[in-house]
């Protein structure tokens, strides 16, 4: 009989993360540019082992079609990430026609293209930066902040610069923050100057609410200068561009890791899906607010033996927690919180405290759901729902209002083949 001492099998190779190309917008103004590569580098030295290359709509080269031809000659898939604030023509129309032109040309690749960068807070907190720099001296509470935006023909791009206004004024401690816009839409900014003027108001920094600078930040300090000249007894000071910052930086390297996420399958949802039999099992919920609220008594449905950890919960929680039906430890999150779980939910209002959770589960090889970053985590909660005798789920990449239409269609299903 032999004996012979199997072969073993050669290490894993760990997969080539796919090609990251960031489409930005383009200038003439060299400044503006440079900024562009600064920032290329700085996403670089956040994604190790990840080509990152920069394509543009106009005026910059490469085009972005042409930078996705150049990744795409060493690689099967890449992931596009638009250097974009709102949901413009370029988002919705001209950078998706750069990526079906390179499609065309590469039509076994699989191209993912991610959301926009919207107002994250990190990116609101680099818009608080700028305007503490340009007050300097005036207190918060007595300057009236102009917050100027691009403009688009896209009503729904321009009222979501609106509610970002909304988001500074009340995170921000101002007297006043309104809404202006450099070209297409408006109020105009020489407009909100005026109301402002008129109102009263003397201490006024213009917030140019672009990622780098260009001709729009020029148009900026030109109006700004025109109004100064006219109106003497107002003092006008202009906050620096967001810039190729590290908040910057660190968003676009979220959006691609999303989309990175996306690529590894071109069919339906990364995530593998499987039912958790939890009952008697430990589940530890780290935080106390709606969402907890909303996951607890599904997670009691399953049978688990519910331990909630935060300083305050809501209402209901508490309400749980008094007939005896959950344990509720009113503190912070403690590692020895995990010893003996089954199942881990990161549902704090802190990244670092869902980060610090999702590392911990990690360590003891236990699932764990994050909710401010699901990538993050180590699993995702479907939509579901129940009818006739049937749980169904359903999960998708970063889409729970689609996620939460499919599941309701198949809860149709489900009633119609009972009756």
């Amino acid at each position: 009989m032999s004996h012979d001492t199997p072969t073993p099998a050669p290490p894993a190779v760990p997969a080539t993360p796919p090609p990251l190309v960031i489409a930005g917008h383009g200038t003439r103004v060299n400044a503006g540019a440079d900024a562009a590569t600064t920032l290329v580098e700085k996403v670089r030295g956040l994604l190790p082992g990840v080509r990152v290359e920069a394509g543009f709509v106009e005026l910059t080269p490469p085009t972005i079609d042409a930078a996705l031809d150049t990744v795409l000659a060493d690689a099967t898939s890449a992931v596009v990430v638009p250097l974009m604030i709102g949901t413009g023509g370029h988002v919705r129309d001209d950078i998706p026609e750069a990526i079906d032109a390179s499609r065309a040309r590469h039509l076994a690749a699989t191209v993912v293209y991610t959301r926009h960068l919207g107002s994250p807070k990190a990116l609101v907190n680099a818009v608080h930066a700028r305007i503490a720099a340009a007050r300097a001296d005036w207190s918060a509470e007595d300057t009236d902040v102009v917050m100027v935006g691009r403009g688009c023909s896209h009503t729904d791009a321009n009222a979501d610069h609106v509610r970002l206004s909304r988001i500074v004024f009340e995170t921000g401690g101002y007297h006043q923050v309104l809404s202006a816009f450099i070209q297409v839409a408006r109020p105009s900014l020489t407009e909100i100057l005026r109301q402002y003027h008129a109102s009263g108001s003397r201490r006024i920094v213009v917030m140019p609410h672009f990622l780098f600078t260009g001709r729009l930040d020029q148009w900026v300090h030109q109006q700004v200068e025109e109004f100064r000249a006219a109106h003497p007894d107002t003092f006008i000071r202009i906050a620096d561009v967001i810039g190729p910052c590290d908040e910057l930086a660190q968003v676009v390297a979220q959006r691609y890791k999303e989309g990175a996420l996306r690529a590894r399958t071109t069919t339906g949802s990364p995530a593998y899906l499987t039912g958790l039999l939890l009952r008697d099992r430990k589940v530890v919920v780290v935080g106390g607010g709606c969402v907890a609220r909303r996951r607890v008594p599904k997670l009691l449905d399953a049978g688990a033996r519910v331990e909630v950890i935060s300083p305050e919960v809501h209402s209901r929680l508490a309400g749980l927690a008094k007939a005896g039906a959950i344990t509720w430890h009113a503190r912070s999150f403690e590692p020895a919180d995990l010893d003996g779980a089954w199942y881990v939910l990161a549902l704090t209002d802190s990244p670092a405290a869902n980060a610090a959770i999702v590392a911990e589960a990690e360590t003891r090889h236990t699932y764990c759901v994050r909710a401010d970053r699901a990538d993050d985590g180590s699993a995702w909660t479907p939509a579901t729902g129940d009818t006739a005798g049937v749980t169904v789920a359903a999960i998708t990449s970063h889409d729970p209002l689609r996620a939460r239409r499919v599941r309701d269609r198949f809860l149709e299903v489900v009633n119609q083949e009972s009756l």
